[in-house]
């Protein structure tokens, strides 16, 4: 994230004091002559508050004011629990999940999920939604499977904590191509556990796609080719669906929004909930370091005063490519689609700011049929535009708005392209994101993995930027059920001071080690 005064940007290098900002961010653990020499008790008199941002990290973060900044980093596992991030503390014990002010909110069914789930899988090579896709796992479960047993756990542990039962609502936001099959697939699957009446399905609004010269094109012979008006057209869906009405209904007030094909989402995250709430914020955002400076993502920054996110498509090579004096890129905030909202914002926005909301030209190719020929056409590079709006483009709107910057380790390995295309963000990476992942989950409770000849398995490198750090590592091949855990709690009654051979499933029926003593 950075920070402006001007028209120009100003970046704010990450982990390092911004000054001039409304609120800045310093992590204890990091040193540098620009720091202000103030001990942790000056910083309290000023109302200065310690903010829990992940299981085993600290930041600081600053009294109410028009942003908030923090910073959620632990210690990388590896071998003697060494290979910290910078900025990081050193590792701790985790607080248990139901101690986070998040999951009172919960509790209380004044929490809602909003799912971004109107693409296709057509990158991928699919014929349907994102959301169906199997990237392989042991349990062979897909995206939405995954999720919505996220959910299910973590009512579980609000109502275990509070006592009372509760529900957290689950929206999901779908395109006209991938209604049917959506709704249909959890009919099949029975809604993966989860009460009917709490999955609610609406549909996103269609626009017509362009030629470069401006022009309508056919998706047949006297029909308009359509395309999904972006996942920014959320706020005038949930207005004309009577979202908000069910909402209110409901008595929900705090909402988070993600997009579908993250295998590593926190759905519902209670930690970024409670923070969120902590520092009264209207809207909040979680963002991860940006450390290639072509990677397709977009960064929160404010410009002419104004918090947004500028798209990866809309920042030139040389303003992406600045670095700061520690060699980090100056724009390094990366935007994982991953939002917090207030009820209360979302209404005004759908009854006030969403006619004020700009279109953003996309460069699509886009299937048409020649008017000339009749011939359908299957462009090979980008033929046309789609108009579209961006679910943050609401952000300026926004009286206190607030960054939550995680690892992305930890929570972000989107699901984009085929295995057989770049080798990034594909099912083969997903898979071992959230094997790692979960191996890492195991380590930290206290078990162990050892080889077909018993001897200990030493920790590898952490999945990073969708790729090991060593091309020559696979991860140990571990899954554990999201009924199990929701975020690494709750293991050490299932594996403390044991030891495991692969593949390792975890799940509510115990655990299930695929091959033992070498058969």
């Amino acid at each position: 994230m950075c920070c402006a005064s001007g028209p120009s940007w100003t970046a704010r290098p990450a982990g390092r004091w911004r000054p001039s900002c409304a609120t800045w961010t310093w992590p204890r653990s990091t040193a540098s002559s620009a720091a202000p020499a103030e001990t942790a008790a000056g910083r309290r008199r000023r109302g200065w508050t310690r903010a829990w941002s992940r299981c085993r990290g600290t930041c600081w973060a600053a009294p109410p004011a028009t942003a908030g900044w923090c910073r959620a980093g632990r210690a990388a596992v590896g071998a003697g629990g060494g290979g910290a991030r910078r900025g990081a503390e050193p590792a701790r014990r985790a607080p248990r999940v139901s101690a986070l002010p998040g999951l009172a909110e919960i509790a209380g069914s004044r929490v809602a999920v909003l799912l971004l789930a109107g693409g296709q899988g057509t990158r991928l090579g699919v014929p349907y939604p994102k959301g169906m896709c199997d990237v392989g796992l042991p349990s062979r479960k897909t995206l939405f499977h995954l999720q919505a047993q996220r959910l299910r756990r973590l009512q579980q542990l609000a109502e275990e904590q509070h006592g009372t039962p509760c529900h957290i609502p689950w929206y999901i936001m779908t395109s006209g191509r991938t209604m049917e099959s959506t709704k249909e697939f959890f009919q099949k699957h029975r809604y993966f556990g989860l009460k009917k009446e709490n999955v609610i399905f609406f549909q996103q609004g269609m626009l017509p796609a362009l030629g470069f010269d401006g022009k309508i094109l056919l998706e047949e012979k006297g029909k308009i080719a359509m395309a999904p008006d972006g996942n920014g057209g959320l706020y005038r869906a949930l207005g004309s669906h009577g979202i908000m009405d069910d909402m209110e209904r409901r008595g929900v007030q705090s909402v988070h929004v993600y997009c579908v094909d993250n295998i590593l989402v926190k759905v519902a995250d209670p930690r970024f909930i409670g923070f969120c709430l902590e520092k009264g914020a209207d809207c909040g955002a979680k963002v991860v370091e940006k450390t290639n400076p072509t990677e397709p993502v977009g960064v929160v920054c404010r410009v002419d005063g104004v918090y947004q996110v500028v798209e990866y498509s809309e920042i030139s090579l040389a303003t992406a490519q600045k670095r700061g004096p520690d060699g980090r890129l100056l724009f390094n905030a990366g935007n994982i689609a991953n939002h917090y909202f207030t009820t209360a914002f979302l209404k005004d926005v759908v009854n006030t700011y969403e006619p004020q909301l700009q279109h953003h030209v996309a460069e699509k190719k886009i299937p048409h049929v020649d008017i000339t020929t009749g011939q359908l056409i299957q462009p090979e590079k980008p033929n046309g535009i789609k108009m579209e709006k961006f679910v943050f483009d609401i952000f300026q709107f926004s009286k206190k708005f607030v960054v939550y910057e995680v690892l992305r380790e930890d929570e972000f390995s989107p699901l984009k392209n085929a295995d057989s295309q770049n080798g990034k963000d594909n099912p083969t990476t997903a898979r071992h994101a959230l094997m790692s992942l979960h191996h890492c989950w195991v380590l930290n409770a206290g078990g162990h993995f050892v080889d077909e000849n018993g001897t200990r398995i030493p920790a590898i490198p952490r999945v990073t930027n969708g790729s090991l750090k060593d091309a020559n590592d696979l991860p140990i091949q571990c899954e554990i059920s999201p009924l199990v855990s929701y975020g690494g709690e709750g293991l050490e009654t299932y594996v403390k001071d044991r030891e495991f051979r692969t593949p390792l499933i975890i799940d509510e029926d115990g655990i299930h080690e695929l091959v033992k003593n070498g058969m």
